[in-house]
């Protein structure tokens, strides 16, 4: 019997996604260097050479050494060991907010391109005001106008249960950080699903399944939806870097995540201050920032090569 090769396999969208995106070597690269970002953030704690919170004053503002290989921050701590931490920081913020935005706007973007009529309009009315907003203004106001009801709430809660983890600074941070940037962050994706939506609902299998009696819930969760995917996923990869940009630009003012708990965006708002005298307080956090980012956009053109080949010239 002939051996069948593997190029003569049936081909599906999916496969022959993959094969192009294969060939694409900057997306490969990309993919590589995201790989490797969550392979620090799930095991950074036993990778990092120090525990990223161990002070040494003897040791402040050291230059890269066989010690410290990035050098130490004004405190003493290890450089290197925070922007692994600060891999976990990043990676949590980007996954939570981009999927908590990633849900609303598909729900909303779905629901708004099937339907149509006033809930359409809302949501399109809605999405507007949201995008008119100033990013840094709407997160500025919610953690100005929550974080402290929050801290009041928490140590409440504290005081009846004498539970440390309700003085854990650190969930404040994520809950403010995640709420406020998923609200700033999901009108694109709505925006997109609901074009994907009007697109797929005019196709002719949309209106067999129409005829066949199928519920309108089923006809969107079972064939508009899964042909509206590909779009999104694009738009994902290129999202997660987006989030993390923006975690370290809200972490660089000061409305972010905040110190003791590592973050690139803190780390170069310290380093800025500094970055005369001691540059690798600077450079060290903002190169891997860059890096990322620039990862995440290669494998998003990659994904937009390999997903939507008519597109390409």
């Amino acid at each position: 019997m002939a051996m069948i090769d593997i190029e003569d396999r049936p081909s599906s969208l999916w496969r022959d996604a993959w094969r192009r995106l294969r060939r694409n070597r900057l997306a490969v690269a990309g993919l590589v260097i995201i790989a490797a970002l969550v392979v620090v953030a799930v095991f950074g704690p036993w990778l990092s050479p120090y525990d990223f919170l161990s002070q040494n004053l003897d040791l402040r503002n050291q230059p890269p050494s066989a010690q410290h290989w990035l050098g130490t921050d004004d405190l003493g701590r290890d450089v290197m060991s925070r922007l692994i931490y600060g891999a976990r920081t990043a990676f949590m913020v980007a996954v939570g907010v981009t999927v908590v935005a990633v849900l609303i706007g598909v729900v909303l973007g779905s629901i708004a391109g099937f339907y149509g009529g006033w809930f359409d309009r809302f949501v399109m009315w809605f999405t507007d005001i949201t995008m008119s907003v100033p990013q840094l203004l709407l997160v500025v106001v919610i953690n100005a106008s929550l974080k402290q009801p929050i801290s009041l709430w928490m140590e409440a809660r504290y005081m009846e249960t004498l539970n440390p983890i309700w003085r854990n600074s650190q969930i404040i941070d994520f809950v403010l950080v995640f709420g406020a940037m998923a609200l700033i962050t999901w009108p694109p994706y709505a925006r997109l699903v609901r074009a994907q939506v009007l697109s797929v609902r005019r196709r002719p299998y949309v209106t067999a399944a129409r005829a066949m009696g199928l519920t309108n819930r089923l006809i969107l969760t079972r064939y508009v939806l899964p042909n509206a995917m590909g779009p999104l996923i694009v738009a994902v990869s290129a999202g997660l870097g987006t989030a993390m940009v923006l975690e370290s630009a809200f972490s660089f003012l000061g409305v972010g995540v905040t110190p003791p708990t590592p973050s690139w965006g803190n780390m170069i708002s310290d380093g800025l201050r500094v970055w005369t005298n001691y540059p690798h307080l600077l450079a060290a956090p903002a190169a891997v920032l860059a890096v990322v980012t620039v990862a995440f956009n290669f494998l998003g053109d990659g994904l937009n090569d390999a997903l939507n080949p008519k597109g390409q010239k």
